[in-house]
This record gives C-alpha cells, structure tokens and sequence, in this order.
C-alpha cells in the first residue's frame, strides 16, 4: 500500500506507532489550554525541530506548509474580524503547529504500524460492537486516498489549463465527479471481496 511515509532511520522514526499516536492526542489537547503566543511559538520550533531530527526534506515541509496556508489565511481573518489579532494569531499557531505534527507522524509511521496499533487499542471495544479491522481499513484507506485525490486534483488543473482556463470557481465540481467514481469502484472492489 502507498503512503505518504517517508524511510529514513532517526530517532523519530523508530518510536512506536502507538506512541506517536497517543503523543499527538496529548499535544493537540494541551495546545488548545495554552493561550501565550510565546509558548506557541515554542511548541512551534519544537515540531520544526522534530522534522529535523526526522530528516525531513525541507522542501517536503515546505510544500505541506504552502498547501496550507490558504486555508490557514481564512482562518485567521475570520478570527481578526470576529474576535482580535491576539485570539487569531493563537489560533494560527496551534492549527499550524498540529497539523506539522499530525503530519510527522504520518511522515514517519508506515501505514500498517498504525493500522495495527488502532485495531489493538479498539479491541476491548469488541464486545460493544466495534470491529477494529474495519476501523482499521478506514484509517488505512483515508491515508491513501490523501495523495491521490491531490493527484486527481492535479489532473484537473492540467486539464483546465489546457483549455486556456487558468482560474475557475468550477473546479470543485469536475474533482467530485472524479472522487465520486473512483469511490464507486473502491465499493465494488470491497464488495466483490465480501467487504459491506
């Protein structure tokens, strides 16, 4: 299966799975009662950091860092034109500093280690009616399908600059479509493998 997993040996990449994992829940819990920009931008530096040591290509974070902010941008606007530029630049940081997490630890956890993990945490839930491998499936098929549907992004781009339309509100609709499709033929594919 791909991912967006990065191979390298580092001290980051060898911690478990399931260390990471419950290290990111703590850290987006605690990022949320922490209210000084100061300390933000530490937690800040520190998630650089971790790419660092994890030997993360610069221009790997650089291009999830750019794929974010748009949306970031959004975000913080809203927060200076509802609330302050205080409240928003604390916002800012904690989204940013989460989602460089989140994304390292996708960065450095092969697929398999976390769908693993998740099913033995979910397996006390069995008797209430959680069936930890297709909790499993979920995870594993939301991973993959992150880079392709920005392929398929992609393609669509290239095909309305071909047709000499450089900018279109359109583009969401041609992107569903296509995400649309290739979900039906993920269903039957689970379908014809007994998978409902």
């Amino acid at each position: 299966m791909l991912s967006l997993y990065h191979d390298a040996r580092t001290p980051v990449h060898v911690v478990p799975a399931g260390v990471k994992l419950a290290g990111l829940a703590v850290a987006g819990t605690a990022l949320f009662f922490v209210s000084s920009i100061t300390v933000l931008t530490g937690a800040l530096i520190v998630a650089l950091g971790l790419y660092a040591l994890a030997r993360i290509p610069w221009r790997t974070t650089a291009r999830q860092v750019l794929a974010l902010l748009p949306f970031l941008a959004l975000i913080v606007i809203a927060q200076v034109i509802f609330t302050d530029a205080r409240t928003a630049a604390l916002v800012g940081e904690r989204l940013l500093t989460l989602v460089l997490l989140a994304n390292l630890v996708t960065l450095t956890t092969r697929t398999s280690a976390m769908v693993d993990t998740i099913e033995r945490a979910l397996t006390p839930l069995r008797p209430l009616g959680v069936r930890p491998e297709r909790v499993g499936l979920l995870v594993a098929m939301t991973i993959r399908f992150i880079p392709v549907i920005r392929e398929q992004a992609e393609l669509v781009r290239a095909a309305q600059r071909a047709r000499g339309i450089e900018r279109s509100t359109v583009f969401l609709v041609p992107l569903l479509i296509r995400t649309l499709r290739m979900a039906d033929g993920v269903g039957e594919a689970l379908d014809a493998r007994g998978l409902d």
